[in-house]
């Protein structure tokens, strides 16, 4: 996979995230972003897509799904039709080179590489991570949370316009809460063609923590028969090859097991910090401190913007966080072209900033 030079990596495609994008493109600076989500929006659309939010100014009430989608569209001048958006992947490792204070013009370097192998050499990184990356939680048994896990295990429903591994096979679901009932209802909603042969929902008990409208429409289904409900706990996996053919569960009436041909754990999500903590950033309470002024961090070059990061006076709250992303994106561009005049442009009068997002 060939090196991708760039002006800025934004890890995180939260909203603080997308605007900061936004922010970066109006200064003139071209930004890739990376996400271990399948989409963006973080924990906005991961945690509470259909939640009202009341306090992003001007907009009296927004769902988390739809201000991810305002926020998308305001970047979109800047993703370049998202080939700039990198989703499904999670950063490992961030090296910088630093400046040659012999040479006036030196400026750091910084090398991001991905866990799906991209390469990405840039002069700024810009934390967005929220509360941390958030992963799936895993089926507490040896080999399923591995980096080698089956290949029919898997965390998330495929896009739109990918076909569905399982389709015409045994499908089980594992969860009990909103996630594992909606992508019930979402996989049979999916075309005929796409739907597996057999669906099953696998569960601890006969007690789902869901949304009370979501659980009647799945109590249906199970009562029409689409959908099997399993109950047990998984106990352990078995696997031919790379691919998991059966789970072991324990239950009340001793222990059983279940055949399947793919499973998809659906348990939630959890944030962690993951391998920025081997960064050398400086953490305080499992947040990286900043500079209030700039937002940057202790490492050249990188800064920290949204619920990610700690100062006197820091308030968790999103409007704070496109303040911070603004201030960041401003002290990036000083950093990176630091001979060039700072004059404050407005997107109501200025024709540079017009240029850029396409309007003339």
């Amino acid at each position: 996979m060939p090196m991708i030079q760039t002006d800025a990596v934004v890890i995180g495609a939260g909203p603080v995230g997308l605007f900061q994008v936004f922010q970066l493109g109006l200064l003139g600076l071209q930004a890739h972003v990376v996400d271990v989500l399948p989409e963006a929006g973080g924990q906005c659309v991961a945690l509470y897509p259909d939640k009202p939010i009341y306090d992003i100014p001007g907009v009296p009430v927004c769902t988390g799904r739809q201000l991810t989608e305002q926020l998308l569209a305001q970047a979109a001048p800047f993703l370049h039709g998202s080939s700039n958006l990198h989703l499904n992947q999670q950063v490992e490792s961030m090296r910088i080179d630093e400046a040659d204070p012999a040479q006036p013009q030196s400026q750091a370097r910084i090398h991001v590489h991905t866990s799906q192998g991209m390469h990405l050499l840039t002069k700024a990184v810009f934390i967005a991570a929220g509360a941390g990356a958030f992963v799936p939680r895993a089926l507490p048994i040896p080999g399923l949370d591995a980096a080698d896990a089956p290949v029919n295990l898997h965390h998330h429903l495929p896009p739109p316009e990918q076909a569905a591994p399982w389709a015409g096979q045994h499908l089980v679901i594992a969860g009990g809460g909103d996630e594992a009932l909606q992508s019930v209802l979402d996989v049979l909603a999916s075309p005929q063609a796409q739907r597996p042969a057999r669906l099953s929902l696998l569960h601890r008990r006969d007690q789902f923590q869901a949304d009370a409208a979501l659980e009647q429409q799945v109590r249906s289904l199970i009562e029409q028969g689409q959908v099997h409900l399993v109950l047990g706990v998984p106990q352990g996996a078995t696997q031919q090859g790379p691919a998991l053919t059966a789970l072991s569960l324990l239950h009340a009436d001793g222990t059983s097991t279940l055949d399947l041909d793919h499973l998809l754990v659906r348990l939630g999500l959890s944030p962690r910090l993951g391998p920025l903590t081997g960064w050398g950033l400086n953490l305080e309470r499992k947040q990286v401190s900043v500079n209030p002024a700039t937002f940057a961090t202790n490492l050249p070059g990188v800064y920290a913007v949204g619920d990610i990061n700690t100062y006197p006076g820091k308030k968790r709250l999103l409007l704070c966080g496109f303040h911070e992303a603004t201030l960041a994106a401003h002290a990036a561009a000083h950093a990176i072209h630091p001979d060039a005049p700072q004059h404050l442009l407005y997107t109501t009068t200025s024709p540079v900033l017009h240029e850029r997002l396409g309007l003339i």
